[in-house]
């Protein structure tokens, strides 16, 4: 433990000065006795991948020299293409702590290149990227706080995932009630000593949920942050027995689990630009066309932020599911809420993507709306104070509140009409997604439900 405390204490100190260089790097491998790397990278749908080598191979990684087959990876280049080049990014370099004290394993999350030294455009890292340099060319740096739920679920004797939940726990609820809350401890641990500064973490709503919180950073930081704890949370969950499941919706009757996303902009002279003291509710200007275009861009990212047939099993009402396209600075039943705090706390919360979205992908495209809120200097409608979950349809119409898509089809179909999102994406990300959402639909819509045979065998 004090050894992992020394690495996030060097890591963060030269995070504020030059950032990690290669030296240090290979002096820290060398000192933590580590055997193995993983060179982690993400596919379009969001699953992590890796290409492992051993350290020896280090050095030739860390001068962007190892090359993979992206023929292989969803939504990648054609076989004719398949040469790609991994690039690490430096400052994500963190050490397993769950590795054998004799196999120490650690990684590095890379960006992905064509080998002309391009690129890639099919990278979701890369496309997030690209949205950030935009909003640091309109003067703002933006940062991001997610909060990630899952569940936890008992293994079967063959060591399957199933639905049934290791607590009858309920909100905030602690031990012995939650008997998830050991792993969910270690999983916390495991976080920070990679790194990750965690600002809460507790029981959720439905039997066997859980959230974890991280500190608010840049967004591509938080993003890396997102894809890690994934695969942390059920690399510690399978160590107790359990699945850590980022499913949407895997119970019937019970809350879904989502991924609320806090953001706020920096300005040049470093401070919050979402903070006005003389405007109603203290929000500037920028605040308010940001939250105008993550509302108008609503329907066109949902495909995006709730990629799953599962998403719009969550997104119903009746769960507090924020499926109203509205907004709010005092209740939660809105889309997009305005937290209390002031001043350099100041953010949004989009309230609608849930944990089985690419992270990188799901930023890029709120941001993306954000932002183009702030060009195109988009008003929000007036903030609803009572709540819209109370609100009967009449109400609704004349307030003009909408509804987020009820499917993913009718998502995909309000993607494909909005123009901004699609550019965020970019051709080939937007194709390759469009393509495997569209088969996903299709497989759902043409299978037999077990639901359709309790409801229609005797017909």
């Amino acid at each position: 433990m004090v050894l992992f405390h020394k690495i996030n204490y060097f890591i963060k100190r030269e995070e504020k000065s030059m950032g990690i260089t290669k030296a240090d790097i290979l002096v820290l491998a060398e000192e933590l006795n580590i055997k193995f790397i993983r060179l982690q990278f993400s596919d379009i749908l969001g699953v992590i991948k890796n290409v492992a080598i051993p350290i020896k191979q280090l050095p030739k990684a860390l001068d962007n020299e190892i090359m993979f087959d992206g023929s292989a990876i969803e939504g990648y280049v054609r076989i004719e293409e398949s040469d790609m080049n991994l690039r690490p990014d430096l400052n994500t370099f963190a050490v397993f702590p769950w590795s054998d004290p004799d196999m120490m394993e650690a990684r590095l999350i890379c960006d992905v290149y064509y080998p002309n030294g391009q690129p890639f455009v099919g990278d979701p890292r890369y496309v997030l990227k690209k949205v950030l340099a935009e909003a640091e060319s309109m003067g703002y740096r933006v940062m991001a706080g997610p909060e990630l739920e899952f569940f936890l679920f008992r293994l079967d004797e063959q060591g399957r995932g199933t639905t049934a939940a290791v607590d009858k726990a309920s909100y905030f609820d602690m031990g012995p009630v939650d008997s998830g809350e050991s792993a969910r401890r270690d999983i916390m641990v495991a976080l920070e000593e990679m790194g990750f500064e965690i600002e809460a973490s507790h029981h959720e709503v439905a039997y066997g949920q859980h959230e974890i919180g991280f500190k608010y950073d840049y967004a591509l930081s938080s993003a890396d942050r997102v894809a890690t704890a994934k695969f942390v949370a059920k690399t510690i969950a399978r160590q107790h027995g359990l699945l850590a499941s980022f499913m949407p919706k895997p119970v019937y009757g019970q809350a879904g689990s989502g991924m609320h996303t806090h953001f706020s902009l920096v300005d040049q002279k470093g401070e919050n630009a979402f903070y006005d003291p003389n405007e109603q509710f203290q929000l500037s200007k920028t605040a308010l066309y940001f939250i105008g275009g993550l509302l108008h861009h609503a329907p066109g990212y949902t495909a995006i932020t709730n990629p799953l047939v599962n998403s719009y099993k969550r997104l119903t009402t009746g769960y507090e599911a924020p499926v109203y396209i509205s907004w709010s600075a005092q209740n939660r039943s809105a889309l997009v809420r305005v937290p209390a705090s002031r001043r350099e706390s100041t953010r949004v919360e989009l309230r609608s993507p849930d944990p089985s979205c690419n992270p990188y992908l799901a930023f890029a495209v709120t941001i993306k709306a954000g932002l183009n809120g702030i060009k195109n200097k988009i008003e929000p409608p007036p903030s609803l104070s009572q709540n819209i979950y109370n609100m009967n349809p009449a109400e609704l119409k004349q307030a003009k509140i909408s509804c987020l898509p009820p499917s993913l089809d009718k998502a995909i179909e309000a993607l494909q009409k909005d123009e901004v999102i699609k550019a965020a994406l970019g051709d080939h990300i937007y194709t390759q997604f469009l393509r495997a959402k569209m088969h996903d639909w299709h497989e759902y819509s043409t299978q037999v439900h077990q639901w359709e045979i309790d409801k229609y065998l005797g017909v």
